[in-house]
């Protein structure tokens, strides 16, 4: 993903991941994970649905302890959403979570190919495999295509390096270079029509 951005970034690489099984912040909050190509654009945009209290990137899904991001093969990119249930439910948040990407393509998202770029709905029980699977047949009813995004098992999520977090926020400039070179707001466009209208206009203007 994107190495031609994160040259003047390289130095921060040596700050390394992290574990976070963390709890969320208020008892009342829940977390979620998801896996959505490049971790800048799905933490970006996660970020903008009413009730989500804090997005990061990392990793999960592979076998690897302490994943990196110059070393997380059978990992997928992946956030860990905080999110406030009086506000969102999670099968709201898991239809954001899909309406935010090309739920399509199975060998990654975009311009961002290979398996560590594959979708995925993490699920943590049987009530969340039951919503996620629902929402998964509404958006393949919607499209009128099959989709490719798995609904997977939870699996320890792995924080990623402090330089991935808040990325578009904090690098405005690079991220844009990147969302534009990669025509992610056409390809989603193209996949959802009107009803991607105004997504990424909103992504862009939160937390600014």
């Amino acid at each position: 993903m994107k190495p031609s951005l994160l040259v003047a970034l390289s130095l921060a690489a040596t700050l390394g991941a992290s574990t976070a099984p963390a709890a969320p912040a208020a008892p009342n909050l829940k977390t979620a994970v998801f896996a959505g190509g490049c971790f800048w654009s799905v933490e970006h945009e996660m970020a903008a649905l009413p009730g989500v209290a804090d997005v990061v990137a990392g990793y999960s899904g592979g076998t690897s302890a302490r994943p990196t991001y110059d070393n997380h093969e059978g990992h997928l990119e992946a956030v860990r959403v905080t999110y406030d249930p009086a506000r969102i439910s999670y099968a709201q948040l898991v239809d954001g979570f899909f309406h935010r990407i090309d739920p399509t393509d199975p060998n990654g998202q975009i311009c961002d190919q290979g398996p560590s770029y594959r979708t995925a709905v993490f699920v943590a029980n049987a009530q969340e495999k039951a919503a996620a699977e629902q929402v998964k047949a509404k958006v393949a009813r919607e499209l009128g295509k099959p989709v490719a995004t798995k609904i997977r098992s939870a699996a320890p999520f792995w924080t990623a390096e402090v330089y991935h977090q808040d990325f578009a926020r904090k690098n405005p400039a690079r991220y844009a270079q990147y969302r534009t070179g990669c025509r992610r707001d056409a390809r989603l466009k193209a996949v959802w029509g009107a009803r991607y209208a105004g997504h990424a206009a909103a992504a862009h203007s939160a937390r600014r």
